[in-house]
């Protein structure tokens, strides 16, 4: 259980870190995307340590779970947009490690998740 914790505060200051890069990130983008991709980039960054404490508030491991694979497609979504971001131009890159390191984090957690479930725990 302490592993767990430990892991689930990690992932969710590691998550803000993401977010807190994306929004420098899409800070330049062109004024007519303030409504269009920025936004949505932005709504996928944060959507991802949210949903990560917000399910490491659940009263169930199931709810818990459940919100553990939303945070880990919000990740996927964010990191689409910011590959469409890129091929128009916008960036030139971003920064894949850190999007790595959020999914190897809410990995685990879903591995720990599922094996206390399995296990009754």
């Amino acid at each position: 259980m302490e592993v767990e914790v430990a892991e689930r505060l990690i992932a969710i200051e590691v998550g803000i870190e993401l977010c807190v890069y994306v929004y420098a990130l899409t800070k330049d983008f062109p004024r007519d995307e303030r409504y269009g991709l920025t936004s949505q980039i932005r709504r996928s960054a944060v959507s991802i340590p949210s949903n990560i404490a917000e399910g490491s508030n659940r009263h169930s491991l199931k709810d818990f779970l459940r919100f553990m694979h939303i945070a880990k497609g919000s990740l996927a979504e964010l990191e689409t947009q910011l590959i469409i971001a890129v091929r128009l131009g916008y960036i030139d890159d971003f920064a894949n490690d850190l999007i790595s390191r959020v999914l190897k984090l809410i990995n685990a957690l879903i591995r720990s998740l599922n094996y206390r479930i399995t296990n009754n725990d």
